[in-house]
């Protein structure tokens, strides 16, 4: 039985480790490698995630193919941009998450979206059945537009994606935060993907960020009535 015991230490001891390194990676940032986009949403006062928390993972969705449309939408766009208050308190909440869950990690999805690349989504859409997916920036900007707004979730050191009920970008019930106890009810929702959208939500309100009810990944800065008075969207 000690023998078992400690050989379960070890691997304990080792995976930490793998951990700890995944966590510590210096991506070395700097401004000379923006692309055009980069250095004009950059030059707008938005500030590259990575360059506050090194360990925060990027995965821009609209950066690649594998989104809900079907094809890249952000050429040029590689860096997850935010207003400087967000990205501080982005940092914040993976400060808490390590401290609480030296396993896991933030993957950020989404970030900041120039209003022209808003247009052009809103131009491939709104004569399509997609078109109530995507906000019509002649109506309204919407919170990424402000750089007020991240979608992340939370991933394994080893690189696994934490089940969270549905996959990003879901537009369903299943990806609501405001009917969970009926979802978990239903079975629509397992009790464990309740419990790390729990995780998730604990240390990104913990550090002031709101919940987007409609969507458990997304996350505003402020009220989106106070940004539409204060922010300034990026062009």
């Amino acid at each position: 039985m000690k023998k078992y015991l400690f050989v379960f230490a070890l691997v304990a001891i080792a995976l930490l480790s793998a951990c700890n390194r995944n966590a510590s990676t210096d991506v070395s940032k700097n401004n000379n490698d923006d692309t055009e986009l980069e250095a004009q949403i950059r030059a707008a006062g938005l500030v590259d995630i990575q360059e506050v928390d090194s360990t925060v993972e990027v995965y821009l969705v609209y950066s690649t193919p594998h989104n809900f449309m079907g094809f890249t939408l952000y050429h040029g766009l590689n860096k997850a941009f935010m207003l400087p208050d967000l990205a501080n308190k982005v940092a914040e909440a993976h400060k808490l998450l390590r401290k609480k869950r030296p396993d896991l990690h933030f993957r950020v999805y989404d970030a900041a979206r120039p209003l022209s690349i808003q247009h052009q989504m809103w131009d491939m859409v709104k004569d399509t059945d997609m078109r109530d997916y995507v906000g019509d920036p002649t109506v309204g900007h919407g919170m990424h537009n402000y750089g007020a707004a991240v979608d992340l979730t939370l991933v394994s050191c080893s690189g696994d994606i934490l089940p969270m009920g549905s996959e990003y970008d879901y537009f369903g019930d299943r990806a609501r935060t405001d009917i969970e106890p009926q979802l978990l009810a239903s079975g629509e929702i397992s009790q464990r993907e309740y419990q790390n959208r729990l995780i998730l939500r604990e240390v990104m309100t913990q550090v002031g960020l709101i919940v987007y009810p409609s969507e458990w990944w997304h996350f505003n800065l402020m009220p989106e009535a106070q940004a539409v008075k204060t922010l300034k969207a990026i062009e």
